[in-house]
């Protein structure tokens, strides 16, 4: 059996647009992903960094990019001021958003306008003041840049199926996670497939210093890329639950930044080396 490990990257993107899964107290983009900007010929470029970006920044059409409109640049060593930045859930109806799937084909077609809320204070459904919320500091943009993670792949000896094993370290303690598979399809601008959970149960919850583990167990996440039907695994992404409720086999129902949130991920496509069958 081979294995493979990947290291995660610390990030608050699961999509270029919303260009982020959480805002700050004014609104604006906390990016720390992908980040589209105009090239000396005249495309669009995107690289990896970190920025505060306006809320109205242009929205192209599903698969397309434009410039992110940015506030300012954020250094990779964050300023005491920086580091300190609350991070809130983005409003729904989601501002700068594309993404023509329906996360949860079970919703409602619209969710009700919901405001932005400081992570730490979501309204959690059906919660009581004695039933021991454990989420009550404010959920800093330090805290959750300091994620660490890491992803051993391998492929079962018959080739039939897949085994992920997650160590996490840093996360925010006493939460609810859950891990996303992106597949081949999943960002296919003409007709994408519906992101789903990595295994399902697909949840792990942290302990009181942010460390845990997760492990799936697939059948056939790699098929060759050659065939007509290979919506192969092509990426993970770990979300964070600010309603601290999980979905089924959905990743989520509000969408990204409504109350999943991306922590980490491997930026680009990877598990080109794995196949798998039938």
């Amino acid at each position: 059996m081979v294995t493979k490990r990947y290291d995660l990257t610390p990030t608050t993107q699961a999509l270029p647009y919303p260009p982020s899964t959480v805002f700050d107290t004014d609104g604006n983009f906390l990016v720390v992903g992908w980040i589209p900007a105009s090239a000396p010929d005249g495309s669009v470029r995107s690289d990896w960094g970190r920025a505060v970006v306006g809320a109205d920044s242009p929205l192209p059409e599903f698969g397309e990019l434009s410039p992110y409109r940015v506030v300012r640049e954020l250094p990779e060593r964050l300023s005491d001021g920086d580091a300190a930045l609350v991070l809130h859930t983005l409003p729904v109806p989601l501002p700068a958003d594309n993404y023509p799937v329906v996360l949860a084909p079970d919703a409602a077609p619209a969710a009700p306008p919901r405001p932005s809320y400081p992570l730490h204070s979501v309204p959690v459904p059906h919660l009581r003041a004695q039933d021991g919320w454990k989420i009550t500091e404010p959920i800093t943009l330090a805290a959750w840049l300091a994620a660490r993670g890491r992803l051993d792949v391998s492929v079962s000896d018959d080739g039939r199926r897949g085994e992920f094993r997650f160590e996490f370290d840093g996360l925010i303690p006493n939460s609810l996670y859950t891990v996303m598979a992106w597949r081949a399809w999943d960002r296919d601008p003409d007709a994408p497939s519906r992101p789903g959970p990595l295994g399902v149960p697909n949840t792990f919850v942290t302990d009181s210093d942010g460390a845990a583990t997760y492990r799936a167990d697939l059948p056939n996440p790699f098929p060759d890329p050659a065939l007509p039907d290979s919506n192969r695994v092509v990426g993970v992404v770990v979300l964070w639950h600010s309603y601290q409720r999980s979905y089924g086999g959905a990743v989520g129902q509000l969408g990204f930044g409504g109350d999943i949130h991306a922590q980490l991920t491997v930026p680009s496509p990877v598990f080109d080396e794995f196949r798998t069958h039938p």
